[in-house]
């Protein structure tokens, strides 16, 4: 089976402006928020951080649980 690389195209401003204006804020604000802790969860290395690892991890099950309600595909993993 032969299956076709189509070449990235970027998205023009206006149209992702437009598909921003589709997504609730709420979902905006998790997606951020998803994010960042995410990235922070990635600076919680040791014992010593494991406390603040573990409550990442927490607010984080809680903002996917936003994301995953407008779509499935947001959820954001947490070993990021």
């Amino acid at each position: 089976m032969i299956t076709l690389q189509l070449p990235k195209v970027p998205i023009p401003d206006a149209v992702a402006t437009l598909i921003g204006r589709q997504i609730p804020d709420r979902v905006l604000a998790a997606e951020v928020e998803a994010m960042n802790l995410a990235y922070n969860i990635t600076l919680c290395r040791g014992d010593r951080y494991r406390e603040a690892r573990e409550q990442c991890l927490a607010d984080l099950a809680r903002v996917n649980k936003t994301l995953a309600q407008f779509d499935p595909r947001l959820i954001v993993d947490g070993a990021a």
